[in-house]
C-alpha cells in the first residue's frame, strides 16, 4: 500500500513524475475530468485548514470524484483507538487525507488503512506543501538542475518535507533557521541531508540570498496558537528573535530571487508587505499549485 506521510516515500523518478503530471493537469485540466470518477476521498481534520481543505476538495471534485470532510472532534476517532476506526473508514473510500496533530497518529492510521493515506500536515511533516513548492520551482525554471533555494524561518514541518524533497531531486537548499520548532526536529533526516551535500545551514540571510534563485519564508507562529492568550509570551519571543530574518528589500540587497511563502501570510513579520505583490513573488501561484500537484498525487496513489 502506497502512502504519503513525509515525502521520503518517493524516489527521484517517482517524485519528478508527480510534479510533471501536476503541471500537465494544470495546463490541460479537462483531459482529467473523469480520471477519478466516483472515487471518494475522506478528509479527516484535527487541525484547521484553508489551503489543504479547499485544494483537496476542489481537486477530487474536478477529477470526477467526491470528498467527504470529517471533523476529528465530531467523530469517533476522538474516542476509539485509531486502528479500529481506520479499518472501518477505509472501507468507505478510495483514499484518506488526514491533517492531524501527531505524526505517530498518521502512522497508525496508515498502518491499518486499506487505502492510501496522505498527510495533510502534522507536527513533523507537510509533504503536500513541499510538493507544491517544488512544482512551482520546476514550473518557473523548467529544471531542478543548478537551482539553489533558501528557506528562512523557524525550522518546522514544512522545512522537513522541503529537505526531503530537495535531497531526492538534487536541489541545493540553504537553511537560514535560527530557531527550531522542537516537536518538528528529525535528527536522522537532517544528518542524512547534511551528508548528501544538498542541504547547508547558513547563518546570514543576506549571504544566502546572494546565492539563491528562490527565497522561501514561512510564518513564525503556529497557526493554532496565533490568538491563544496563553501563547502570547512565546509569540513575542519568536517575533523578537526572528525579525532580523524578515525577507525585505534590505536583505535582498539588490538581488532579485523569486519569492515563496506557503501562507497564511503575516505581512510586516516574516515578509515585507511590498514584496508579497512584487513581480518576483510566486506566492499565489505556489498556493494555486497545491490543487494541481495534489490531483497528480491522487492519480499516482490510486494507480
Amino acid at each position: 500500500m502506497n502512502h504519503l506521510l513525509s515525502l521520503q516515500e518517493f524516489g527521484q523518478e517517482e517524485l519528478l513524475s508527480v510534479i510533471r503530471k501536476g503541471i500537465e493537469i494544470k495546463n490541460n485540466p479537462k483531459a482529467f475530468y473523469n480520471a477519478c470518477e466516483r472515487k471518494g476521498l475522506l478528509m479527516l481534520f484535527q487541525k484547521t485548514s484553508t489551503r489543504t481543505n479547499l485544494s483537496f476538495q476542489s481537486g477530487i471534485n474536478q477529477l470526477g470524484g467526491y470528498a467527504v470532510p470529517m471533523d476529528w472532534e465530531s467523530s469517533n476517532f476522538k474516542i476509539s483507538p485509531i486502528r479500529y476506526e481506520a479499518r472501518y473508514a477505509s472501507r468507505n473510500c478510495e483514499a484518506i487525507l488526514a491533517r492531524l496533530k501527531k505524526h505517530s497518529d498518521l502512522q497508525e492510521l496508515a498502518a491499518y488503512s486499506k487505502v492510501p493515506v496522505i498527510n495533510g500536515c502534522c507536527e513533523k511533516y507537510h509533504p503536500c506543501q513541499a510538493l507544491a513548492d517544488l512544482m512551482t520551482v520546476y514550473e518557473q525554471s523548467g529544471t531542478f538542475e543548478g537551482i539553489t533555494l533558501t528557506y528562512v524561518g523557524i525550522h518546522n514541518n514544512v522545512a522537513n518535507s522541503l529537505v526531503a524533497g530537495c535531497v531526492t531531486l538534487g536541489v541545493k537548499l540553504l537553511l537560514v533557521t535560527p530557531m527550531i520548532n522542537a516537536p518538528s526536529w528529525e535528527e536522522e533526516l537532517m544528518q542524512r541531508a547534511y551528508r548528501s551535500g544538498w542541504v547547508e545551514q547558513v547563518r546570514d540571510l543576506s549571504e544566502a540570498v546572494s546565492r539563491s534563485h528562490y527565497v522561501y519564508t514561512d510564518t513564525w507562529i503556529d497557526m493554532e496558537f496565533y490568538d491563544d492568550p496563553q501563547y502570547q509570551e512565546e509569540k513575542r519571543r519568536r517575533i523578537e528573535l526572528m525579525l532580523p530574518y524578515q525577507v525585505n528589500r534590505d536583505h535582498l540587497q539588490g538581488y532579485s530571487p523569486y519569492l515563496l511563502h506557503d501562507m497564511p501570510i503575516h505581512p510586516g513579520f516574516e515578509i515585507e508587505e511590498e514584496l508579497i505583490e512584487s513581480e518576483r513573488s510566486l506566492i499565489f501561484r505556489q498556493a494555486e499549485n497545491r490543487m494541481h500537484v495534489q490531483k497528480a498525487l491522487l492519480l499516482h496513489l490510486l494507480g
